[in-house]
């Protein structure tokens, strides 16, 4: 299988510990009982995507309040989506979402979805992670690529997501070679239709693939007609086991 061969930083001998990014679950009204369950103590979790509608919204959520609200009493990062459109986002649209997300929710960062991965698309990221961090000097920036992007983009955010797609692409992939300059918790890995008996092997190609921070789920796309990453799978615990009790290493 390709993803053997890969030399990248991450292998188990590293001993760094994977953790769970949480892309962003459906509205706290709808999931409430799921937005809880990411609160529970010994949740293995880097970060978790508050995505209000579309962004922010505008104004105030309540719900979404009180979950941003329980997620930062528990120690979890909450990151306000911003979405980027591949490039065509307007920036003064951008920065006006980001200021929402800080005034309303509070937000520890910001997740950039949709965000280009070419190197003529640079400067303009550069400029909006820039912009990002100057009225935020904490904030903690993940740039939502879905694939391995032009290798410059590492050196301006915190972490950048180098897959996101379906376990079918997922298990026969392989790391850019330039991944291997960085350590695994600067990459992401969001993968879709994972059986729950391949469960196993997914969490050792993202080690052996470099990648610190996962979301794995067996919830499917339905061919582009569904949204996998808002509900969660139907293994969380086993995968939250697993992840806290570092069996996969």
């Amino acid at each position: 299988m390709p993803h053997l061969t890969s030399t990248t930083a991450g292998t188990t001998s590293t001993g760094l510990r994977t953790t769970l990014g949480i892309p962003g679950f459906a509205h706290p009204l709808v999931a409430p009982a799921q937005w809880a369950e990411l609160s529970r103590p010994g949740t293995p979790l880097d970060w978790v995507v508050l995505n209000v509608a579309a962004g922010p919204g505008t104004r105030p959520d309540p719900h979404c309040l009180e979950a941003a609200g329980r997620l930062r009493g528990a120690g979890v990062r909450v990151l306000g989506h911003l979405d980027l459109t591949h490039g065509a986002r307007a920036f003064g649209d951008l920065v006006a979402d980001a200021q929402r997300h800080l005034d309303w929710y509070r937000a520890d960062g910001f997740f950039l979805d949709r965000c280009p991965s070419d190197r003529t698309a640079l400067p303009e990221v550069r400029r909006a992670v820039t912009t990002l961090r100057a009225i935020s000097d904490t904030a903690h920036i993940v740039l939502g690529h879905g694939s391995h992007p032009h290798p410059g983009y590492a050196d301006h955010a915190d972490q950048l997501v180098t897959f996101a797609g379906a376990w079918s692409d997922y298990r026969w992939s392989q790391a850019a070679e330039w991944t291997a300059d960085y350590p695994p918790d600067r990459f992401c890995h969001f993968v879709h239709s994972v059986p729950r008996g391949h469960l196993e092997e997914a969490l050792r190609i993202a080690r052996w693939q470099g990648a610190a921070t996962i979301y794995f789920t067996d919830r499917t796309d339905r061919r582009g007609r569904a949204d996998p990453w808002e509900t969660m799978p139907g293994y969380w615990d086993e995968i939250v086991s697993r992840i806290g009790t570092g069996v996969s290493e």
